[in-house]
């Protein structure tokens, strides 16, 4: 369906409108405000107290964690000094790439979508000269709710342009300008409209506006490259191009865990200071002889049958046993349905005292699949970006003239590793032969770079070849000649 940028249309585009808020609503969702999100919907009418446990944030963490939060290693497919290998780990190091890995896997648990974009440009645009601020590619991640995709008509699942749309406000001209960049294969179009606002929230912010007219003309900037120079990453999809994420689908069980936290919160505060009930004839009367107290102030009030009653608080446990046990069933079918086994969460009843790696990850499996399927989407995404960088790259400067190449990309499960079990299995596996050299494995255990491996091993040799060396014999002291005492004493000779 194409975007229409005509005057009067509103801004977010209708047809987007309901991804937008499912954008804004799981993203309250992760950031814990429960609260402001339900009573929206009056799923929960208590006002006076609300209690909620952020099993959200949890459930986008753990999968973001497992996911991309260790870096993914990055192979030419070539020797390690090769041009093509130094330009990929040169992408990678200059953007950061694990970090803007991680975000957008965390991203995408709360959105179900996440984009990058590849440019060529100053990470400060223009505000230092080029000799501080050197144009590089840089790849970034866009927020969901900006872009604004336009399928093919044959495709649902196509995009064929991406349209960038952010809102900004000009204070000077009191004046809000919609500012879009749409890409599509081997083209930029920028264009601005000029913005009135049509709604506001409680608080005062603009969330909805109207497009009143276009300013200036659209400009065209051609990329070089094939590819439109924005990538979609969905957490997973079926019919069409939008993603499904993480929380929407447990929204009912969140308000149902947090309705039965406050019912407990509830029950506990209003039994904190209960009222005494005592026998008659112990609180003072009025001149009628009417016993006079305020149970809500003195939370204190008379029995009539002063022989039956004698002193006690008047509680009531709110069958408190069977609201504990609802609450562990609520949360354990959440955990269930969000593919996340109590092994992950740390709870002491997960069964791993005394486990191997082995018995973890195959309690771990239901997350293991889960990360696995997003892991596939990453896979061709990052692909798509790498090749994009290099293009981009050779296409912008001519200081680069290396051959592209897809890149064989290594992801890790997020688990750690057994050492001992691995070495077990390789011992077996070689027949005791040796698997790794002396300077990969301290590459490997101490994390250090082949120069710095390859001094540790000349200070190692160094060392060995000291204690290798025999210690120089020392020549015994030339022995001094034995005075004969007899013969002198016999001669006369001796001196005393």
């Amino acid at each position: 369906m194409a975007i229409n940028f005509t005057v009067g249309t509103r801004f977010p585009f209708t047809e987007h409108k309901e991804r937008i808020n499912r954008y804004k609503e799981n993203m309250q969702l992760f950031q814990g405000k429960h609260k402001d999100l339900f009573d929206r919907y009056n799923f929960n009418p208590n006002s006076s107290i609300y209690v909620s446990l952020n099993l959200a944030g949890i459930i986008c963490k753990k999968s973001a964690d497992m996911l991309l939060g260790e870096a993914v290693q990055v192979s030419a497919g070539k020797v390690d000094d090769s041009e093509e290998q130094r330009a990929l780990d040169r992408i990678t190091t200059e953007n950061y790439l694990n970090i803007t890995n991680y975000e957008s896997a965390l991203n995408n648990s709360i959105k179900g979508d996440s984009f990058y974009k590849v440019r060529w440009g100053q990470e400060y645009e223009g505000q230092l000269p080029p000799t501080v601020d050197k144009p590089k590619v840089m790849i970034e991640n866009l927020a969901a709710e900006t872009v604004y995709p336009e399928v093919s008509p044959f495709d649902k699942r196509k995009i064929a342009v991406f349209h960038v749309c952010v809102p900004v406000y000009f204070s000077d001209k009191d004046m809000w300008v919609l500012h879009v960049e749409s890409h599509s294969a081997g083209l930029i179009r920028y264009h601005r409209y000029e913005l009135s606002v049509s709604q506001t929230d409680t608080y005062g912010y603009a969330t909805e506006w109207q497009i009143e007219k276009k300013l200036g003309s659209t400009l065209e900037e051609a990329t070089g490259v094939s590819m439109p120079l924005v990538i979609h990453v969905p957490n997973f999809s079926t019919d069409n191009w939008e993603g499904q994420d993480d929380l929407s689908e447990h929204k009912s069980l969140f308000d149902e865990i947090n309705n039965r936290l406050t019912s407990i919160a509830g029950i506990l505060d209003k039994h904190s200071d209960p009222a005494i009930a005592v026998p008659a004839g112990l609180l003072d009367t009025d001149e009628h002889g009417n016993v006079v107290f305020n149970v809500g102030r003195e939370k204190v009030f008379e029995m009539l049958d002063k022989d039956d009653i004698i002193p006690k608080y008047i509680t009531w446990n709110g069958q408190l046993q069977e609201a504990y046990s609802e609450l562990d069933r609520l949360i354990d079918n959440l955990m269930v349905a969000a593919e996340i086994p109590p092994v992950a969460l740390g709870k002491s009843d997960s069964g791993t005292s005394g486990a191997t790696g082995l018995s973890i990850r195959l309690r771990m499996n239901p997350l293991l699949s889960k990360v696995n399927r997003k892991r596939q989407y990453y896979d061709k995404a990052l692909k798509q970006v790498y090749v994009l960088a290099q293009e981009l790259e050779k296409v912008a400067s001519k200081e680069y003239s290396y051959e592209t190449v897809i890149p064989v990309l290594k992801f890790t499960d997020g688990l750690p590793k057994d050492s001992m079990q691995e070495a077990n299995m390789v011992q077996i596996r070689t027949g005791s032969k040796p698997t790794m050299s002396q300077k990969a494995a301290i590459m490997y255990l101490d994390g250090k770079t082949e120069e710095q491996a390859e001094a540790e091993i000349k200070r190692i040799n160094a060392e060995l070849k000291d204690k290798a060396e025999p210690e120089p014999v020392k020549e015994p002291p030339e022995k001094l000649p034995v005075k004969d005492y007899a013969k002198e004493w016999l001669n006369g000779s001796l001196q005393t």
